[in-house]
């Protein structure tokens, strides 16, 4: 799985091969530490791809419906105002990248945010929306 996740548009130059511009560095200290928090390639591709599959309206109803509580399809569908289809769509994306699981209990599936890390990402996404609307 995390091998499809892994490809991706995103693709960030190794530190290695980064052009050092030291006639423009203010602060070699700053810039050190800095370079000290650099994430690796595979971490920022996947919040990319992460940040990509939030960027849907739907796909963010739904996040926030399974924020409250585990959903089935038919009733996300209904919270969201979407077909059962489209909205089992958009939860095999939020399950490939495993922001959503699943379990089933006889015929029906059982919708919930994998963690609260993906409730507090929403949250804090909607937290700053809402400060620029004010």
């Amino acid at each position: 799985m995390f091998e499809r996740m892994k490809k991706s548009s995103h693709v960030a130059a190794p530190l290695d091969t980064r052009v050092d511009h030291p006639g423009h560095i203010v602060d070699p200290q700053a810039v050190a530490a800095a370079r000290a928090t650099i994430c690796s390639e595979d971490e920022l591709t996947l919040t990319a791809d992460t940040f990509q599959i939030l960027a849907n309206p739907t796909r963010l109803q739904i996040v926030r419906a399974l924020a409250r509580r585990e959903l089935c399809v038919g009733d996300l569908a209904a919270v969201v105002d979407a077909s059962p289809s489209a909205v089992s769509h958009h939860l095999r994306q939020l399950r490939q990248m495993r922001l959503v699981r699943h379990r089933r209990d006889g015929k029906l599936t059982f919708y919930a945010l994998d963690d609260d890390h993906v409730a507090r990402l929403f949250e804090l996404g909607l937290e700053h929306v809402k400060e620029e609307l004010e």
